[in-house]
């Protein structure tokens, strides 16, 4: 059975913006998109390891700061031409709360990972 840790209020991550946590010394980027789907990323990208979090969030990609490689929130999968991913963690929202797998539970790189937001 997998333990979900909370990591913060969805009220907490602006709107097409990223918070930062630290799961087991591993930054992982919290990212909200304009219609609250919550998403969560390792923070780094996969070109340069630049931080995801400091890039700018749209639909449901983000784009990287140093070098505008995109990247797709759901599945971690750089948009083409570029190649590579990153990995996802599984993230759910219950009750306005921002609930996270811990890293013994990380999902394969690739794997989608966003759960319904509840009302």
């Amino acid at each position: 059975m997998s333990n979900w840790i909370e990591v913060g209020k969805l009220e907490d991550i602006p709107r097409l913006g990223t918070r930062v946590v630290r799961i087991a010394g591993e930054a992982v980027g919290i990212f909200r998109t304009a219609d609250d789907r919550v998403f969560a990323l390792r923070d780094r990208c996969p070109h340069r390891g630049g931080p995801l979090s400091q890039g700018i969030v749209f639909g449901t990609h983000v784009a990287c700061p140093l070098h505008d490689w995109v990247i797709d929130l759901k599945t971690g999968r750089a948009v083409g031409p570029d190649e590579g991913c990153v990995t996802t963690y599984p993230v759910r929202v219950d009750q306005g709360r921002v609930l996270l797998l811990p890293q013994a539970d990380v999902v394969t790189a690739g794997a989608p990972t966003q759960d319904p937001v509840e009302a």
